[in-house]
């Protein structure tokens, strides 16, 4: 049966806030990551200053990408989604309005505070206490306005992306919350609530999930909605993603241990993260399959279209980067990778190539349709972009590879008397051919984001303001 839907005005203008400074931070958080790279090769790029030094910079570089890129990412494709799916419009305007502007406003405070020193000094949680407790403000206002509008949705069902979405915005409050408990001392001073190995278990029960939730599960969503319409295609199976969604949820939180292997955690945790993390490969994969098979008849697409591209090669790196984290929460494998670039090269193998292909691609596929246009200004632009995207990300992670491998080899290489074979400073030289091919493949990453940020430019500019607002009121006929 099918049931008219009365026109729907959604709410685009907080999509379209989001969807340009997604774009405007993964410039400046991705400059920032290959000045970095660089200062590894030439260390005078320090400049004997405090505030810019690695050390300061450093974290500057992992919340920009993360919290700024891949959360107005998340911000923007899942005001976007959650109307589209549910027809009708954000349930507050003001609401989904003040969600902008104080994310933008925690993101300056990290670009001001960090750079200054001011850090908790815990991974992805640096931010110190008043500007976390904005963050929580901010973070429980968007559950509000994303379940609300759920709760008035036309539609009997719940989209399975929504699912993913809803899932990411409960963890990371509780994740945000429970983490950052402290006793401040100073306005940007503050001690944790946790003391020693529970500290750090509580951290990386955070830290992981960091990457489980907020780098995974909702860019699942993302995932879900983006891969099916860009195809023109039904998802594979919306059976598996119900399973995917389900199985995923209930074992990644149990993950984050296998970052204190060979520490003061104790061995049943660092074991029980440990099994938890290989288990974790079957609805990894079960996901990249769905999303993968949902190019059943399809594939010929990938020849002309660019943001397909983006979407599926997201999906391969996806895959690629769910196999190499298992096996490198095994305690034999991580006695050789802790503390090497091989992590480095983990993380990003899994930021670049999933997490920022798949924002990209979707960006590239809501800022027509958000500013009343057929397609981007430039089809030619965004396959530089992708051939860009994809060498610069190969090289990183192949670099990073090869450099841990090396470094795990060398720091345990012992002689006959049992003294240590290497030195720290000849693992650094033997590491240094890579930190320049890193450097390079991050400069070819960022360099792809110039070419986006004038497409967008381009395409923006010639928009028509009333062809915009045409394009969010949309006469929906709904198949129930």
């Amino acid at each position: 049966m099918s049931t008219a839907i009365s026109p729907t005005a959604y709410n685009y203008k907080v999509v379209r806030q989001f969807a340009i400074m997604t774009v405007v931070w993964g410039i400046l958080g991705m400059g920032l990551g290959v000045f970095i790279a660089s200062q590894l090769v030439w260390p005078e790029l320090n400049f004997g200053l405090p505030w810019t030094t690695f050390g300061r910079l450093r974290p500057l570089h992992t919340n920009l990408v993360i919290f700024a890129f891949g959360g107005c990412a998340l911000f923007a494709t899942s005001y976007y989604v959650v109307q589209r799916t549910c027809q009708t419009r954000l349930i507050s305007d003001s609401l989904a309005a003040f969600t902008f502007w104080g994310w933008q406003a925690v993101i300056v405070g990290a670009i001001v505070t960090l750079p200054l020193g001011y850090t908790t000094t815990k991974e992805y949680a640096e931010l110190e206490w008043p500007i976390a407790i904005l963050l929580a403000i901010v973070w429980v206002t968007y559950a509000v306005v994303f379940f609300g509008t759920i709760v008035k949705r036309k539609t009997k069902h719940i989209y399975v992306g929504n699912w993913f979405y809803g899932a990411f915005i409960l963890v990371t409050a509780m994740l945000h919350i429970v983490n950052h408990a402290s006793l401040p001392v100073s306005l940007f001073k503050s001690y944790s609530a946790y003391a020693g190995a529970t500290d750090a278990m509580i951290q990386w029960w955070y830290g992981h999930n960091a990457v489980g939730f907020f780098l995974t599960t909702g860019f699942l969503g993302m995932m879900y909605y983006f891969v099916p319409k860009q195809a023109e295609r039904p998802i594979y199976s919306y059976r598996l993603s119900i399973v995917h969604f389900w199985a995923l949820i209930t074992l990644y939180i149990w993950a984050g241990p296998h970052h204190l292997h060979y520490t003061a955690l104790p061995d049943w945790a660092q074991s029980l993260g440990m099994a938890m993390s290989i288990i974790l490969l079957a609805p990894s994969w079960g996901g990249m399959i769905n999303g993968m098979m949902t190019l059943s008849g399809a594939w010929h697409k990938l020849r002309t279209d660019p943001i397909l591209r983006f979407l599926v090669v997201s999906l391969a790196f996806y895959g690629m980067s769910t196999f190499e984290g298992p096996m490198m929460a095994i305690k034999t494998v991580n006695s050789l990778s802790h503390y090497t670039d091989w992590t480095i090269g983990h993380v990003h193998a899994g930021a670049l190539g999933w997490v920022a292909m798949i924002s990209i691609g979707a960006i590239y596929h809501m800022i027509p349709r958000l500013f009343g246009r057929v397609q981007m200004h430039s089809v030619a632009l965004i396959n530089t972009h992708f051939w860009l995207a994809t060498i610069g990300t190969v090289l990183y992670i192949a670099s990073m590879w090869v450099n841990g491998i090396t470094q795990g080899l060398m720091w345990r290489a012992i002689n006959d008397d049992g003294t240590l074979t290497y030195s720290f400073v000849e693992a650094l030289q033997a590491s240094h051919p890579g930190y320049i091919v890193r450097a390079l493949g991050g400069a070819f990453f960022a360099a792809g984001m110039l070419f986006m940020a004038y497409n967008v430019w381009r395409t923006v500019r010639a928009s028509d303001p009333a062809e915009a607002e045409a394009a969010a009121k949309i006469a929906v006929v709904g198949a129930h």
